[in-house]
């Protein structure tokens, strides 16, 4: 087998992904399983803007153990990728220089292993949804399967899935639409086994979970009428906590009040109000669309949804927590997730001791999937049934890197095939004598019988 590294550079934290496929291909894609998954300790490497060398040393631990997975002998026939994804594109709006020196530190700490490292870079949002779904539909095996004949063989009549992600700073959806794709820039193309395929795909950049929450909470600061509070109707009744305008407004998405002291300390104050949760996180979508053409939200041109999708990510973390990851009705969802909301913070801490850290987010972020999916993406009671969220399939890890990994195997060469070996001619003589021997008994059979 061969095998190949990717490092998922998220907005929140890094993982290094090490997969592993056979070298004969099918139809020009290779086989691909993940052999280990890696978490690299600390933030995501756009955290070390101020310390882009902290970024590279953050690498190392999890390269050591890669190293120890893979044979010696075939370390530098691997193929090494670094992906950045949102956390890193928002770097790069901000502080283009600082983005270049993060991704400069990373690739000197990978290139000190004896591995073929291929760079590091910033993946378009694009590229992130699609490599999502290539990964979603691999694992479900509608791209290609192992057939009862002992080989590999592209399904009949066997749908491919959509794909929704949802990360710390974007979120994504792809699938195959059923009719053709007016925006060409929400178009990709792949051809994967044999087969072509077609796909809408788009990418939300500062509307990932993190982000969002900071979008809410700064609009929630600029309509209040102290500037030291914040009321939030989505955290819990009783909760309370202290933030600064600087941490408020340290990122490219959420612009900051001109009056807005950064040293100025707010108070943020629960209120635990579901509908005013909802409305609040609505305003943040612009839903109009223009008269003459189907559209997500922000006036981005989306085709109707299609099919079944798998949501994965921040869509699976949140509703697993509130035990909502299997088919419910968008009835019940709902029904959930506002009893959840208005909870007070002594109740859902005698509930749930041991998830404290998060608890006061798992509301605004199920609002806020929900407000995504149903306003955003225009999911409705119908189509609701044809999500299904989850964190694995086949044992491996849903996100882009596999299917990165798939993509990437179209052009690594096929090592050439070994000379066809014949059969031994004991073996082609027995065969012949063992035909003629039938043919003669078939015949004196029929002879008797006439």
């Amino acid at each position: 087998p061969q095998y190949g590294l990717v490092f998922d550079a998220g907005s929140t934290h890094t993982a290094l992904y090490t997969y592993r496929w056979p070298v004969d291909k099918e139809n020009g894609t290779g086989i691909v399983s993940q052999v280990d998954v890696c978490r690299v300790s600390g933030p995501g490497i756009s955290g070390y803007a101020d310390d882009p060398a902290g970024a590279g040393a953050s690498l190392k631990p999890c390269l050591d153990k890669a190293m120890k997975i893979i044979p010696a002998e075939q370390q530098q026939e691997t193929p090494t990728y670094l992906g950045a994804t949102a956390g890193m594109r928002l770097l790069r709006e901000q502080n283009s220089t600082k983005a270049e020196q993060v991704l400069t530190e990373v690739s000197k700490a990978i290139g000190k292993y004896p591995v073929d490292f291929r760079g590091a870079r910033i993946l378009t949002g694009n590229e992130e949804g699609s490599f999502g779904w290539i990964t979603v539909n691999y694992l479900l095996e509608t791209l290609v399967k192992f057939s009862f004949a002992e080989k590999w063989e592209h399904p009949q009549h066997t749908e491919v899935v959509g794909a929704l992600d949802l990360g710390g700073a974007s979120t994504q959806i792809t699938f195959q639409p059923g009719v053709s794709i007016e925006d060409k820039n929400t178009s990709v193309f792949f051809r994967l086994y044999g087969t072509n395929y077609s796909l809408y795909t788009h990418s939300y950049l500062c509307y990932g979970q993190t982000q969002a929450l900071k979008r809410l909470m700064a609009a929630l600061h600029q309509d209040s009428s102290s500037p030291h509070q914040i009321s939030h109707p989505c955290y819990p009744e009783g909760y309370q906590e202290n933030i600064t305008t600087a941490e408020l407004y340290d990122s490219p998405c959420v612009h900051a009040s001109s009056t807005a002291s950064p040293a100025l300390v707010l108070t943020v104050t629960g209120t635990g109000d579901p509908a005013a949760c909802s409305t609040a996180i609505q305003n943040l979508f612009n839903l109009s669309c223009d008269a003459n053409r189907t559209c997500g939200f922000n006036e981005v041109y989306q085709p109707p949804v299609r099919g079944h999708f798998l949501a994965f990510a921040g869509f699976y973390y949140t509703f697993r927590f509130l035990n909502l990851t299997s088919q419910y009705s968008l009835h019940d969802v709902n029904s959930t997730v506002q009893t959840f909301c208005r909870k007070s913070w002594t109740e859902l801490v005698e509930t749930f001791p041991q998830d404290k850290s998060y608890l006061p987010t798992y509301c605004p972020v199920a609002m806020y999937i929900l407000t995504l999916l149903l306003e955003g993406y225009k999911f409705d009671e119908q189509t609701w049934s044809s999500i299904q969220f989850s964190q694995q399939a086949a044992n491996t890890d849903i996100g882009w890197t596999p299917g990165f990994m798939l993509n990437l195997t179209n052009m690594i060469p096929t090592e050439a095939s070994e000379h066809i070996k014949g059969h031994q001619s004991s073996l082609w003589a027995a065969a012949v004598s063992f035909i003629v021997l039938a043919i003669a008994a078939g015949l004196v059979a029929l002879v008797l019988q006439c």
